[in-house]
C-alpha cells in the first residue's frame, strides 16, 4: 500500500499537512462527481444496449420472414437462414457483453462511490469535529487565569483529551485517505479490465462466427457475379422482346389463352365471360368460368360457391352461336345449354378448344384406363374428333398412325420435356408432344405450331409421311443446337408448367437455342445432298445442320435446277408423244436422284436455302432454313420468281409440299409467267399434287399470262383424272375441296364425311358401272394409271382414293348427256 501522507506530519497537524489534506479532499471530491457520471452514462448504454438486443432480435425475425418468403429459392434461403442464425448468436453474445459490463463495471463503480467513498466522508467528519474540539481546548486552556487552579486543571485535562482524540481521529484519517487513494487505482483498474475481457471475448465470437461463413460468402460473392452477368442478358432479351411485342397488336388479351390440361388446382382455363341468364328477361351478367374436374363452372365472388354450369362434358358439345352479340358460343348438354359471351374472337375459339380439350383429355383418361376398350376413345362426339357410326376402321387406323410416327427416332418421348410415350403432334414442325406441351404449343399460335391429335384426330397420308421425314431427334439438332451453351435447363417429365412454358418460348419463338449463321465462305455448312426417291425416316440424317447467310440483296441467281424448265410449262399446240416426253423425263429425274448430288451451301441465305432444299427434297434442310428466318413464299427472281412450292412440285414429293404448306406456303402462289403450283403440277400430270393443293383451297380458274386454267392445261394434256378433279370435285365436294383451306383445328367430322364420301364412290364405283359404259371405264383407268409409276407410295395410296371418284363423276356426266 502506497502512503500518500507521512502520519508524523498528521501528529504535528502542521500546514503541510492541512495542505495536503485539501488536495487529497478536492480529489475524492472530483473523483466522486466523475464517477456519479459515469454510472449514469453506463446506466444509459446498458439500457440503449437492452433496446439494442431487442430490435436486433427483431431485425433477425424479418429476415427470418424473408428467407420463408424465398422458399423455393435454395440460394436466397440458404444465405438469408445462415447469416440470420450467425447474426443471431452476435447478438445474444451482445447481450451477455450488456450483462457483464452490468455485473463488473456498474455495480463495482457504484459500490467503490456508497462504501468507500463514504467512509472518507464520515472519517473526515470526525476528523474536522477532533480538529475544532482541540482548537477549542487550546483557546480555553489559553485564557485560564493564574489565579484560579481549579480552571487551569480542568483547562489542562480537557486539552489533553482533546489532543489525544485528535491524534487518533488524524490517524484514522490518514489511514482512510492512504487506503481511498490505493483503492481508487486498484479497483477502477480492474473494472477496465474486466470491461475490455468482455469486449474483447463479444468481438472474437462474432470474428469466429462471421469467419465461419468465409467460403460461403466467396461462393456468393462469385454467384452475384453470375446473376449480374444473366440479369444483363435477360434485360437485354426483355428489352428486345419488349420492343418487338410493342410492335404486335395488343388489342387482344393472351391471359386466358392457355389451357392446362396438368394444372396442380385441377383449373385448366379460366376467365371472365358474359353470361345469358334463363329467365324470361334474359338478361347478360359477368361472372368468373373455370373448367375443373371435367364440369364447368362459374362464380361471381371468390368467397362464393362455384355454380356448376355443365356435371360432365364429356356429355356436351360446344359450338358458336348465331345470336346477335358478337363472339358469342354455346355449350350444349342432354338436359340444357348455356351460352356464353367472350370479349373478342380469340378469347371466343380459345374457350372452345379448351371445352373441345377437356372432352378430349376426359376421353383419353378413360382410354389408359387398362379396364377399358380402347375403342371408347373412337366413339366421341364429332366436335372433339371422334369416329362415326359405321367406321370400324378408324380406331386401327389412328393407332397404326401413332405407332408409325412414334416409331422415328425419338419421337416415343415428349420432344421438349421427355415424357414417355406422347399421343400429340405438331404437323408443321414434324414433332411428338405431351398433352402438356401440346397445350403450350397451342397457346403460341398457329404460326408457331399446328397441335394434333395422334389418337383423336385423323391422320391424311401425306401427314403421317411428313411426320415420318422428320421427328423429335432431327428436330432438337436444329432448335437445340446450341443448348450447352446456355444457362437455362431443358425441362423435364416432372417440371412445373411455367419451366416448360419458358423453354418452350425460348425454342420456338425466340428461337435462342439455333445455330447462329456463319458468315459468307466460312465452311461451316454442309454440303446439300439430293433426297433418294427411297422414303427415308428422319432418324437416318445425323449431320449437323447449319443455315446459310443473311439476305443479300442482287445475289438471288442460283445454279439450274434439274427438272423442267418454265418454257416446257408453255401450252402446247400439239400434244403428241406428250406421255412418252414425261415418262422419259421423270426417269431421267429419277437417275439423277439415285446419284445424290452434293452442293455447296457456303453462299445461301435461308429463303435461298429453303428454294434449294426443297427442290431436291431435303426436308432437315427445309426445317433448317425455316428455323433461322426463312421465307416461306421467297421468290427466286433468277428463275422466273419460282418459289420453294414450285421447287417441291417439280420434285412430286408430295410431302414436301404438305410441310411448306403448314408453315404457310402460299397454294396460289405465282411464278413470272402467272402459274401457281396447281398449274405445274396439272402440266407435270402429277394428280396427287393436284388433289392436295385443290383441298388446300388453289383457284383452279386462274389463270396464266397464255389465259390457261388448270382445266384447259389438263384438257389439252388428255388428263382425264385432272379434269374430272378439278371440275367435278369442287362443284360436288365443297367442303373437301373449294372450302379445304386447313383451319389450325378443323372439324374432325368434315374430314370423316369426306373419308365416307370416298370410300361411297370407290363403292360405287365398283359396283354399279353398267355395260355401256365398258368403254369410258377402260380409258379412264388407262389415263389413270399411266404416270402411277413415278409417283411414291403415298401420292398411290391418295391417288387410288380418287380414281374412283373419276370414274363415278364421268360415269354420271355420261349418264346425264
Amino acid at each position: 500500500m502506497t502512503v500518500t501522507l507521512d502520519f508524523e506530519e498528521c501528529l504535528k497537524d502542521s500546514p503541510r499537512f492541512r495542505s495536503e489534506i485539501e488536495v487529497v479532499q478536492g480529489d475524492v471530491s472530483e473523483l466522486e462527481t466523475r464517477l456519479d457520471k459515469l454510472i449514469k452514462q453506463c446506466h444509459n448504454m446498458l439500457e440503449a444496449g437492452k433496446v439494442y438486443c431487442h430490435t436486433s432480435k427483431s431485425f433477425v425475425n424479418g429476415l427470418q420472414e424473408l428467407g420463408r418468403h424465398y422458399s423455393s429459392d435454395n440460394l436466397m434461403k440458404e444465405c438469408i437462414d445462415k447469416f440470420s442464425k450467425k447474426l443471431l448468436d452476435i447478438v445474444e453474445a451482445k447481450g451477455e457483453v450488456i450483462s457483464a459490463t452490468q455485473e463488473t463495471v456498474r455495480m463495482k463503480l457504484q459500490s467503490f462511490v456508497k462504501e468507500d467513498v463514504r467512509k472518507f466522508k464520515e472519517v473526515r467528519k470526525e476528523f474536522e469535529r477532533s480538529s475544532e474540539s482541540l482548537e477549542g481546548a487550546l483557546l480555553k486552556n489559553a485564557q485560564v487565569a493564574r489565579g484560579k487552579p481549579h480552571e487551569v486543571d480542568e483547562a489542562s485535562n480537557s486539552l489533553l483529551s482533546a489532543r489525544k482524540t485528535f491524534r487518533s481521529e488524524a490517524l484514522d484519517y490518514v489511514l482512510e485517505i492512504n487506503v481511498i487513494e490505493a483503492k481508487k487505482k486498484t479497483d477502477i483498474l480492474l473494472v477496465m479490465l474486466s470491461l475490455i475481457e468482455a469486449q474483447a471475448q463479444f468481438f472474437q465470437y462474432g470474428h469466429k462466427s462471421l469467419s465461419e461463413l468465409e467460403d460461403f460468402k466467396r461462393s456468393l460473392g462469385e454467384e452475384h457475379t453470375q446473376s449480374v452477368l444473366n440479369s444483363a442478358r435477360e434485360k437485354r432479351d426483355m428489352e428486345q422482346r419488349h420492343a418487338a411485342i410493342k410492335k404486335k397488336d395488343m388489342s387482344y388479351d393472351d391471359s386466358i389463352m392457355d389451357f392446362n390440361a396438368e394444372a396442380a388446382n385441377g383449373i385448366v382455363m379460366e376467365g371472365y365471360l358474359y353470361k345469358r341468364a334463363s329467365n324470361a328477361f334474359k338478361t347478360w351478367s359477368r361472372r368468373w368460368f373455370s373448367i375443373q374436374k371435367n364440369q364447368l363452372v362459374y362464380q361471381k365472388k371468390f368467397k362464393d360457391q362455384p355454380t356448376v354450369v355443365v356435371e360432365d362434358l364429356r356429355l356436351c358439345t360446344v359450338k358458336p352461336s348465331s345470336d346477335e352479340r358478337r363472339f358469342c358460343f354455346e355449350v350444349v348438354s342432354p338436359s340444357k345449354s348455356c351460352l356464353m359471351q367472350a370479349d373478342t374472337e380469340r378469347q371466343q375459339q380459345a374457350w372452345m378448344r379448351a371445352v373441345q380439350n377437356s372432352i378430349a383429355s376426359a376421353f383419353q383418361e378413360r382410354r389408359e384406363d387398362p379396364h377399358s376398350p380402347r375403342e371408347r376413345c373412337n366413339s366421341t362426339s364429332s366436335g372433339v374428333g371422334g369416329g362415326l357410326p359405321g367406321e370400324p376402321g378408324e380406331g386401327p387406323a389412328r393407332r397404326d398412325a401413332l405407332d408409325e410416327v412414334q416409331a422415328i427416332a425419338g419421337n416415343k418421348q415428349c420432344c421438349d420435356c421427355g415424357e414417355a410415350g406422347p399421343d400429340w403432334a405438331s404437323i408443321n414442325l414434324g414433332i411428338t408432344l405431351c398433352i402438356v406441351c401440346s397445350g403450350i404449343h397451342r397457346s403460341l399460335g398457329v404460326h408457331f405450331s399446328k397441335v394434333r391429335s395422334l389418337t383423336l384426330d385423323s391422320w391424311e397420308p401425306e401427314l403421317i409421311k411428313l411426320m415420318c421425314e422428320l421427328g423429335n431427334d432431327a428436330i432438337n439438332r436444329i432448335y437445340e443446337a446450341r443448348i450447352q451453351e446456355i444457362t437455362i435447363k431443358k425441362p423435364h417429365p416432372t417440371s412445373p408448367r411455367g419451366d416448360k412454358e419458358t423453354w418452350i418460348r425460348s425454342k420456338y419463338v425466340e428461337k435462342k437455342f439455333i445455330q447462329k449463321l456463319p458468315e459468307a465462305g466460312g465452311g461451316g455448312l454442309p454440303l446439300l445432298r439430293r433426297a433418294s426417291g427411297r422414303r427415308t425416316r428422319a432418324c437416318t440424317h445425323d449431320r449437323s445442320l447449319r443455315p446459310p447467310l443473311k439476305p443479300k440483296p442482287g445475289r438471288a441467281t442460283l445454279p439450274r435446277l434439274s427438272g423442267p424448265s418454265n418454257n416446257d410449262l408453255a401450252p402446247k399446240k400439239n400434244n403428241t408423244g406428250f406421255h412418252k416426253a414425261e415418262e422419259g423425263q421423270q426417269q431421267q429425274q429419277d437417275e439423277e436422284e439415285e446419284e445424290e448430288e452434293e452442293e455447296d451451301l457456303s453462299t445461301l441465305h435461308p429463303g435461298a436455302l429453303l428454294y434449294r432444299s426443297a427442290g431436291r427434297p431435303n426436308f432437315l434442310v427445309m426445317a433448317d432454313a425455316l428455323a433461322h428466318g426463312a421465307d416461306v413464299n421467297w421468290l427466286n427472281t433468277a428463275k422466273d420468281s419460282r418459289s420453294p412450292l414450285l421447287q417441291a412440285v417439280t420434285a412430286n414429293s408430295l410431302a414436301a409440299c404438305e410441310f411448306l404448306l403448314q408453315n404457310g406456303a402460299s397454294v396460289n402462289q405465282a411464278d413470272a409467267h402467272g402459274r401457281g403450283p396447281l398449274h405445274h403440277a396439272t402440266v407435270l400430270g402429277h394428280t396427287g399434287l393436284v388433289c392436295l393443293f385443290l383441298k388446300r383451297g388453289a383457284d383452279y380458274n386462274a389463270k396464266d399470262k397464255y389465259q390457261k386454267d388448270p382445266i384447259g392445261i389438263a384438257v389439252e394434256n388428255a388428263n382425264a383424272d385432272i379434269v374430272t378433279l378439278g371440275r367435278d370435285v369442287p362443284r360436288h365436294l365443297p367442303g373437301l375441296l373449294a372450302h379445304g383451306v386447313e383451319q389450325p383445328r378443323e372439324a374432325e367430322a368434315t374430314q370423316r364425311r369426306s373419308k365416307v364420301l370416298e370410300r361411297t364412290h370407290t363403292h360405287t364405283h365398283t359396283h354399279t358401272h353398267t355395260h355401256t359404259h365398258t368403254h369410258t371405264h377402260t380409258h379412264t383407268h388407262t389415263l389413270s394409271h399411266r404416270s402411277a409409276a413415278v409417283l411414291t407410295p403415298w401420292e398411290n395410296e391418295e391417288r387410288s382414293q380418287h380414281s374412283g371418284l373419276f370414274c363415278v363423276y364421268w360415269s354420271n356426266k355420261r349418264t346425264n348427256v
